[in-house]
């Protein structure tokens, strides 16, 4: 129980509100460590609680702490959605009781707005992807020098090719702030945490995770038991047909579904997304650019506002755009394409079956396509099953018997 692992009765209150009673393995695990200011790297299924495993003890230290002085605690994510979703939690877990106040620190809001609330409410947490808090720090409208706790989420993605120079670059201001304070200051607890961290990461996360505990589950629980994993071929220049008949005969068979469909590209995720809408699919897009401009943050949030809340069946996704996403209740994921990398295969699948629940993974692919699915399903040791549409049904391919 987590009045066992040094949660607070405060906090164990607020896990009441969302019928949360029992910790999950990876909770189990985290919470103690970093309860004791342990520097940690952890790892665990999509859907295993891994946000509430940081900031139930982070939180917690920071009630409990006599005196804040400014910015005390950071978190790091890749995706202005995943950001969004966890200053959310942060509200949660603090209102109404706690004044801690905190801030969103993005993209995709105007930097003139930030700077404004960051001297309004002079936050003692901040949320935000990399690039926006570079920028805040290059103009000196933040500064680490009384941080005590910090966190990367989804860290194999901030120290991907892409984003790891600004990373990096962080990190490094971070580690200079933290030794200008001098031996008898308060030491900086660090934490990375994903789904498919590895050691790799951890090297490149440099020196303030040199010393950090690697922790991780060493089961796929989620992957193979609660999740279903479906595999319908379709020729490439039919696949947006066979998506459309697909959702179709899971309409036919549960009136009420929530369907993420996934590629890689976002061209691809623009022209799924143009062919439902033409076809009447109530669908909605999320991902990075329409025509070759850009989608708003408002945009966006409306978007995943519209899917969580159940008004849209079906959200078009790019991977990116999804990433951490935790969305309730969603009851098929479906991949147009087959990843090269078992990793994004694994967050693609975390979308469903989360919080107790079971859900269909369903990859459409071509026969090259299919190998490449075949591959992946002897590597992660999970069963995927073949599935054909037959008279507006899913059913279970008739093999020949010559």
């Amino acid at each position: 129980m987590f009045d066992n692992l040094g949660v607070n009765d405060f906090f164990i209150g607020k896990l009441k509100e969302r019928l949360i009673t029992k910790p999950t393995t990876i909770q189990t695990l985290v919470i103690p460590h970093l309860l004791e200011g342990k520097n940690i790297v952890f790892r665990s299924e999509t859907g295993t609680g891994k946000t509430f495993a940081y900031l139930l003890p982070l939180l917690q230290q920071l009630a409990e702490s006599e005196s804040i002085k400014g910015l005390s605690l950071l978190i790091c994510a890749p995706t202005l959605e995943l950001c969004s979703q966890i200053k959310a939690e942060i509200d949660f877990l603090t209102a109404p009781a706690m004044r801690m106040p905190s801030v969103l620190l993005i993209g995709s809001v105007k930097i003139e707005k930030q700077i404004d609330k960051l001297k309004k409410i002079k936050p003692v947490i901040a949320v935000g992807n990399t690039n926006r808090l570079l920028v805040l720090c290059r103009m000196g409208k933040i500064k680490f020098q009384n941080l005590r706790f910090l966190v990367l989420d989804e860290a194999d993605r901030l120290t991907a090719q892409e984003s790891l120079d600004e990373t990096k670059e962080l990190l490094s201001i971070i580690e200079r702030n933290v030794r200008s304070r001098g031996e008898n200051s308060e030491s900086l607890c660090a934490c990375a945490c994903s789904a498919t961290v590895s050691k790799k990461t951890c090297r490149q996360l440099g020196s303030i995770f040199e010393t950090a505990e690697i922790i991780e589950t060493d089961d796929n629980e989620i992957l193979k038991e609660r999740i279903e994993h479906w595999a319908l071929f379709s020729e490439k220049r039919k696949k947006i047909q066979t998506l459309r008949s697909l959702l179709a005969a899971l309409k036919a068979k549960k009136p009420r579904i929530k369907a993420l469909v996934f590629t890689g590209r976002n061209d691809e995720a623009e022209k799924i997304l143009s062919q439902l809408q033409y076809h009447s699919v109530n669908v909605r897009g999320l991902f990075g650019k329409v025509n070759k401009k850009p989608i708003t943050g408002a945009e966006r949030k409306s978007a995943l506002d519209s899917f969580k809340n159940g008004n849209t069946e079906v959200l078009v996704s790019s991977d990116l755009a999804a990433r951490g996403l935790d969305i309730p209740s969603i009851t098929h994921v479906i991949a147009m394409d087959v990843p090269q990398d078992s990793e994004v295969y694994i967050h693609r699948c975390g979308r469903t079956g989360r919080a107790g629940k079971r859900g269909i993974m369903i990859t459409i692919g071509d026969e090259t396509q299919m190998r490449l699915l075949s591959l992946l399903e002897k590597k992660l040791k999970i069963r995927i099953q073949p599935k054909e549409l037959f008279q507006g049904k899913v059913c279970v391919p008739v093999l020949d018997e010559d």
